[in-house]
């Protein structure tokens, strides 16, 4: 039966090949990124960086996002995908943090994860770039690439977080997530895996075969 690879080699090869770890979505506060995380849902954090700054130039804050007419939203974030539902999303959030945090992004989990669009994933990130460490960001490349190292077995992210977060140390818990988002975004791809050029191709249990673990 196939093992999981040594935690401090996993962590050590990605920490080689992806130095950085940090969200590539540009924001100035908590709020932004709150928000930007959100709309990175089902799309790529390039895309989401080519609609904010016209959006937080407009409602730059809590007050003024949750005063925001629907479809105005709508428009600005149009090219991020599923635009109704995401602002809807932000606009709630928007108008929760002023009705019951004075307009600011708390900074604890279980604040976080009661504004509508925001789960632990995101709750996370938030945090994690705080430097709050209240768990491990768990994304579909995440997973995917969890599942492969036989980190985790299931699919059900908050599962595969308390996997992770069993498994690894805890100031690995956001560094491993930064890391293995690339991982997944790059050669760990779900449906064209090039093991040949992942880092941890010399000992992924999952090498060869990884295409049938999505």
């Amino acid at each position: 039966m196939a093992h999981s690879p040594p935690i401090p080699t996993i962590l050590s090869l990605l920490a080689t090949a992806y130095p950085q770890y940090e969200t590539a979505l540009i924001h100035e506060n908590r709020f932004q990124l709150l928000v930007s995380v959100v709309l990175s849902a089902q799309t790529t954090d390039r895309q989401v960086n080519r609609v904010t700054p016209t959006l937080f130039g407009l409602y730059p804050d809590a007050i003024a996002l949750a005063g925001a007419r629907q479809k105005d939203v709508e428009d600005l974030i149009r090219s991020t995908g599923y635009f109704r539902q995401k602002s809807v999303a932000i606009r709630g959030l928007a108008r929760r943090l002023v009705s019951d945090f004075g307009g600011e992004v708390p900074r604890r989990m279980e604040d976080l994860i009661l504004l509508p669009g925001v789960g632990r994933k995101t709750a996370n990130v938030v945090l994690g770039e705080e430097g709050i460490v209240s768990g491990v960001v768990v994304d579909t490349h995440i997973g995917r690439v969890s599942r492969r190292l036989l980190l985790s077995q299931s699919k059900n992210p908050i599962i595969v977080e308390k996997d992770l977060m069993a498994l690894l140390p805890k100031d690995a818990w956001i560094p491993y997530g930064g890391r293995a988002i690339q991982l997944g975004r790059g050669p760990c791809d779900a449906k064209k895996p090039d093991c040949g050029s992942c880092p941890l191709s010399t000992l992924c249990p999952s090498q060869g075969k990884a295409k049938g673990i999505k």
